[in-house]
């Protein structure tokens, strides 16, 4: 199924017509009917991004479908263009991918010269895709090319704020390149070297950069966890992969708080006997433990960084999936492959340049914080944050973003809607003059969040929802910066994604929920999981369903203009009377509501063959739920939604489970409600509160009693 434009009108005017422009750079409609725009780019705007530059070079070069660079201001014909490129960047794989490593100047060796190879993708069958078969490569001399423009010595690679600073701390390109030199020379010194693996226990802050790319540049294998992960958490995952060096902070500073972690780090290194080596970075002062060494010890020579150049598919990283149902899948990915896809989606779908600060706000056991590295590889400066978007109070995140000048700000759909619960003003209390494009994603942005961003942030700002998945640590879905952006909709599948929907019978459609599928391979699409020598669990996780076609586990529609909406996860579906319905939209109804803090609604086939539909509300401070807060939920429901909706029971509980990354848990409350035992249901080291979930345990001895 070819992505397509939006139709045109029997009179032949486009679905959505252009608004005339003023003199700034972004025009908007304020409150616009469902089939107009919130925002659009500036025509002149949108010529001038990398992505139509890229466009008209792979046109001339590589078969591209052909176009000018003169500024397009037909919404229409914006996205017939990209709906053209994007079919050719999935249609032709070899030529798309090739073009990416041409404009991007990736340095390709292979045995015999430094060239662009002639097979690109070698195996196109999923899951086991091969590419660039015979090619070597290194992701960190990537990531400091800019360093080696002397004119970039002195500029900002990294800016760093922390919740006891005013002013954003700067690590240079010139000491970024140091720094990562000295530390790959210690870490060869200690016999580092390609396979071996590195582990941290950092929250995001420039010492975990550094470390990435000094194991990138000794070609070993990196992966990291956040530390307000427990030590059951951090062992689950890195257990599996048995490291030999821990880079590890004695504690953090988090919501006002200093917390530390000198136990949870010997309990670590008592647990795991592979590792040979531990770093200790003292945020909170503490000295080394014995038989660690010290991080600036290890950072402070003057050595040029060496970069061990590896097969295209040598491992990267090892990420981890939340490990609800059982130990965190560790999902191995290739600098190749994320190297070109960071690439493509930095580059060409955020427009990121050397003129660009990137903040996104996220801890190091989460893929954004990898993919927040991508901005090095075009050469922007990236923000790291440690710290709670929430502290001292929930504009901490916006004041960021405008004391570090961030031009591209990526967030949480939660953090929006926190944002607009707590009746925030950030476009009139801040400057964020400087911010040109905003990015949500860890779950769906509802349509209040989209209202909100518009107006109460910027009219004249680009709304960038993305979905994705740590599985490849990337988008299928984005921004892109020539077209419209919709009320509720993601702009478009991303290039070289072959993105469907597809119904039970494994057939394509649009303006229908269905599943979202991937029909070809990504380059950045895991080479396995570690420690699945067979392949069994890596096919079981994505290639079950629909042989040979990577099946996410998202309800997904495309709509007839080509925009995405994403509904939630298939496998915790509602599914009343032969009605498939997306749990995303039932919170966006009800978290509206001033008394509601957040809600889980669950949907249970029932022995009878009667389906019980509960939603259980977590109410904010001071509100109760009586008669008249339950009638309004179900009148909002019913209303915006449907009767199906409407749920059969609202249940006040004190608190809701999440991943350790925040993401509320549906998929085990339904099975401990359907009678699994918690500890079958659920890995309880993933779950940052275990007794949010004893709750619906106690309640379902309560429906069988």
């Amino acid at each position: 199924m070819a992505w397509s434009a939006p139709t045109a009108q029997p009179d032949g005017s486009a679905t959505s017509p252009p608004v005339p422009t003023t003199g700034r750079e972004t025009t908007t409609v304020s409150t616009p009917p469902q089939d107009q725009p919130l925002w659009r780019p500036n025509p002149a705007r949108a010529a001038a991004t990398t992505l139509v530059a890229f466009q008209a070079w792979a046109a001339e070069h590589h078969g591209a479908p052909a176009a000018p660079l003169a500024p397009v201001a037909d919404d229409q014909q914006a996205a017939q263009r990209y709906a053209d490129l994007h079919a050719w960047s999935t249609g032709d794989l070899d030529r798309f991918w090739t073009a990416i490593t041409q404009w991007f100047d990736v340095r390709l060796a292979t045995d015999h010269c430094t060239t662009v190879p002639v097979e690109i993708l070698a195996d196109a069958t999923m899951p086991g895709a091969r590419w660039f078969p015979g090619v070597r490569l290194n992701y960190a001399e990537h990531a400091l090319r800019a360093a080696e423009d002397p004119a970039n010595a002195d500029r900002p690679a990294i800016l760093h704020l922390d919740e006891t600073t005013e002013q954003p701390a700067v690590l240079t390109w010139a000491e970024l390149r140091r720094q990562v030199g000295s530390l790959a020379a210690a870490l060869r010194a200690r016999g580092i070297g390609p396979g071996d693996r590195v582990s941290a226990y950092l929250p995001n802050v420039p010492q975990a950069a550094v470390a990435l790319l000094a194991t990138a540049a000794v070609g070993a294998v990196w992966t990291s966890c956040a530390p307000d992960f427990g030590a059951r958490s951090v062992l689950d995952r890195l257990q599996q992969i048995e490291p030999a060096v821990l880079f590890a902070i004695d504690g953090y500073h988090y919501g006002g708080k200093d917390h530390d972690r000198t136990e949870v780090v010997a309990e670590l290194r008592r647990e795991l006997p592979s590792l040979h080596t531990v770093v200790h970075v003292p945020l909170l002062g503490a000295p080394a433990p014995e038989g660690a060494l010290n991080w600036d010890d290890l950072v402070a020579d003057e050595v040029e960084p060496v970069f061990q150049m590896v097969p295209f598919d040598h491992p990267l990283w090892v990420l981890y999936s939340s490990g609800t149902t059982g130990l965190p899948k560790a999902i191995v990915q290739s600098q190749g492959g994320i190297l070109l896809e960071h690439l493509k989606q930095a580059g060409l779908h955020l427009d990121l340049g050397p003129q660009d600060r990137f903040l996104w706000y996220t801890s190091t056991g989460w893929m954004m914080w990898n993919f927040l590295l991508a901005g090095l590889l075009v050469g922007s400066t990236i923000v790291t944050y440690d710290g709670s978007p929430g502290h001292p109070d929930t504009g901490a995140l916006w004041s960021v973003a405008a004391r570090t000048g961030a031009t591209v700000l990526g967030t949480s759909a939660a953090y929006v809607i926190a944002s607009r619960k707590a009746e925030l003003h950030p476009g009139r209390d801040l400057d964020l003059s400087a911010v040109r494009c905003i990015g949500t994603t860890g779950s769906p942005l509802p349509p209040d969040g989209f209202r909100w961003i518009y107006d109460e942030v910027k009219q004249d700002v680009w709304l960038a929802s993305v979905s994705g998945g740590t599985d490849v640590c990337s988008c299928f879905v984005g921004g892109v910066p020539t077209l419209p952006v919709y009320l509720g909709e993601i702009q478009a599948p991303c290039l070289g994604a072959a993105v469907e929907s597809w119904d039970v019978q494994g057939h394509p459609h649009t303006d229908t929920v269905g599943e979202l599928v991937v029909t070809k391979p990504i380059p950045s699409m895991p080479t396995g999981f570690w420690n699945d020598p067979e392949g069994t669990r890596y096919h079981d996780s994505y290639f079950d369903t629909y042989p040979g076609i990577w099946r996410h586990g998202d309800w997904i529609t495309v709509t007839s203009r080509g925009t995405v909406v994403i509904h939630g996860r298939s496998d915790s579906t509602l599914n009343r009377q032969g009605v498939r319905m997306g749990s995303s939209d039932i919170y966006e109804v009800v978290e509206r509501l001033p008394e509601i803090a957040e809600s889980l609604v669950i949907g249970l086939e029932e022995p009878d063959g009667g389906y019980w539909m509960p939603l259980f509300v977590v109410l904010a401070p001071g509100a109760e739920l009586n008669d008249d807060v339950i009638g309004r939920i179900r009148t909002s429901l019913r209303t915006e939604l449907s009767p199906r909706h409407v749920p059969d029971e609202v249940i006040a509980v004190r608190g809701l489970p999440h991943t350790l990354t925040g993401k509320r848990i549906e998929v085990p409350v339904k099975r401990i409600l359907s009678g699994t035992p918690l500890e079958q249901a659920v890995n309880p080291g993933s779950v940052d509160h275990i007794e949010h979930l004893r709750f619906f345990e106690r309640l379902r001895l309560d429906r069988q009693a």
